[in-house]
């Protein structure tokens, strides 16, 4: 998939560019934390100029955003065979525990997100909504064609509420995808 930028539209040059910065994003993470993470950091372990990576993101947090916004992109969705042989609670629950999972292994990844997401910068602003629309037809595509707004709304709520716990430090993300199931399914069933 060839993502683009936040800010522009990116050659193929740009392009590797932008995944090699997002790939040192999260060696820089594993090293040093959000707190310690630097573009300057990051454009050096990418080997490209400081103002080059300054073209691209705005701030750390957008680094950091555009990194779970690639990873969000490139995770699998539901197929047309998924959806019809299975529950409406179990297809949200699979979409959910996807979500939650998608950085459980990447603490110091993790944690920096919840962080970054909730960052005023106007890029990491615009990641936010891309994320958050994401996250949504995915959930509605899981409770089906007809369903119910202010259900499909509960459980954004829901997920969201369990990011920010797990971001916070009350939980792993593996015992969040747990609770997540667990709510999800006290609402659907």
């Amino acid at each position: 998939m060839n993502l683009e930028s936040t800010r522009r539209r990116l050659t193929e040059k740009q392009a590797d560019t932008v995944a090699r910065l997002t790939q040192a994003a999260v060696e820089v993470l594993r090293e040093e934390g959000f707190t310690g993470l630097t573009v300057r950091m990051v454009a050096a372990r990418a080997g490209v100029a400081p103002a080059t990576a300054y073209t691209y993101f705005s701030s750390k947090e957008h680094l950091v955003a555009e990194v779970f916004w690639r990873r969000l992109a490139n995770a699998p969705t539901a197929d047309a065979a998924d959806v019809e042989n299975t529950s409406r609670a179990d297809r949200v629950v699979a979409v959910l525990r996807g979500i939650a999972l998608l950085l459980a292994d990447e603490p110091e990844l993790a944690a920096a997100v919840t962080s970054a997401l909730l960052g005023q910068d106007p890029d990491v602003e615009h990641l936010r909504a891309r994320i958050g629309l994401d996250i949504r037809h995915r959930i509605s595509a899981a409770l089906g064609a007809d369903s119910d707004p202010d259900e499909l709304e509960a459980l954004e709520l829901l997920y969201a509420g369990a990011l920010v716990r797990a971001g916070m430090g009350y939980g792993t993300y593996e015992k969040l995808a747990d609770r997540l199931e667990t709510s999800a399914r006290l609402l659907l069933e």
